[in-house]
């Protein structure tokens, strides 16, 4: 999941969330970045200086690849691959696919714009589908209907606020129809640990878990796709396949998505504290939806996810899109930032309202009665108290 940037002051008390007409000042944004400190930073930045490498494939950057690499050992041999932002990650993924012109693309409804907007950088046109009821994720079965429906030549499930995808089921899916996936985890470190049947983008933005500024990584256990990625990041040059072309030319039409020595620099800070990170965030969210519960008579419903999932973002579902208005004006009154994600679904957004779209009455039931709530490491239970009852007030 990607969010709307918080302009924050220094003392964290009165941000400003831009929403394109008025400041709209609040005392409990809705999110607050948390990266490394300045002192985190220092030995990496120093190991910059020494090297006087900044992009290009950078040790830095080599460094950061290998611990992700770790990372996924249960996953089997992977190969990952950094990137500016995991947005290029996915088109670049699906244009290493080398899939026709224009081929549809299957995206769920519940979604953030970046998912259509890769699909439709890498030339090819998004198809709207259904969500689960219950996980709010377009999962193999709802995709296996759609392709025998308008013959999707590629998949784009999304791991939907962080929550797992389930890989094996995509590998069965892809072996049954040759479709292939490409798993937009945008918010999914630390919960989706298979890559499934092609890759996984994962994002590295200051509002995720695992966050540098900006950047990203594709993780595969197919070489050749990583490869051709990598190629794709650095502008189509051919480094090491004589075989391909000149060494040194361009033999495929690239672009500019390395990620920086600096990025990595942030992502390695963040990468040395991850166990901290994802404990605290685990606990923060553990104790928001109590104390939402609570204030609401057990009336909220919460995404069916595994117990263990990283959180970035704290939705919640109302019974009615009524109940959900009275919630949302009873946080502006008190100064507390909220978000409907993701209203106005794909197909509804001006850029995308006239693409193909398949029936999706669970991803609109959502959408319609969905709110964010404020949800970041560092706030307090004086803060999820009164979160919580203007949430309960909402109920009478």
């Amino acid at each position: 999941m990607r969010s709307t940037a918080i302009l924050a002051t220094p003392n964290h008390e009165a941000p400003r969330q831009v929403d394109g007409t008025r400041a709209v000042r609040e005392r409990i944004p809705l999110m607050m970045p948390s990266l490394p400190t300045a002192a985190e930073l220092l030995p990496y930045l120093e190991r910059i200086d020494a090297a006087r490498w900044y992009s290009n494939f950078g040790p830095l950057v080599a460094e950061f690849e290998s611990r992700i690499t770790a990372s996924f050992a249960g996953a089997g041999d992977c190969r990952i691959v950094s990137v500016s932002s995991c947005t290029a990650g996915m088109e670049l993924a699906l244009r290493a696919l080398a899939l026709p012109a224009g081929a549809p693309v299957l995206v769920p409804a519940l979604t953030f714009i970046a998912t259509a907007s890769a699909v439709r950088c890498a030339g090819l046109s998004p198809v709207v589908a259904d969500v689960d009821p219950l996980t709010w994720l377009l999962t193999p079965a709802i995709a296996r209907a759609a392709v025998r429906t308008i013959g999707a030549r590629a998949v784009m499930p999304v791991t939907t606020f962080g929550a797992e995808q389930d890989g094996e089921a995509w590998v069965a899916f892809a072996r049954d129809t040759g479709v292939p996936v490409v798993i937009d985890a945008a918010a999914g470190y630390g919960n989706q640990r298979d890559p499934g049947p092609t890759c996984t983008v994962f994002s590295l933005h200051a509002t995720k878990p695992l966050a540098a500024g900006e950047g990203g990584f594709v993780v595969t256990r197919d070489a050749s796709l990583a490869h051709a990625i990598r190629r794709l990041t650095n502008f189509g040059i051919n480094l090491d396949r004589p075989g391909d072309g000149p060494i040194g030319s361009a033999v495929a039409t690239g672009t500019n998505a390395k990620l920086s020595e600096y990025h990595a620099a942030v992502a390695l800070a963040s990468l040395d504290r991850w166990e901290a990170i994802a404990a605290e965030r685990n606990a923060l969210h553990a104790r928001s939806v109590r104390a939402a519960q609570s204030a609401c008579r057990g009336r909220l419903a919460v995404q069916s996810v595994a117990a263990d999932t990283v959180r970035s973002v704290c939705p919640y579902l109302f019974p009615d899109v009524a109940t959900r208005d009275r919630a949302e004006d009873a946080c502006r009154a008190r100064g507390i930032g909220t978000r409907r994600w993701y209203l106005p679904t794909i197909d509804r957004q001006p850029a995308f309202g006239h693409v193909a779209h398949l029936p999706t009455p669970h991803a609109d039931a959502i959408g319609e009665r969905l709110l964010g709530v404020p949800f970041y490491p560092g706030l307090s239970d004086g803060a999820l108290e009164e979160i919580a009852a203007a949430l309960g007030s909402a109920f009478g």
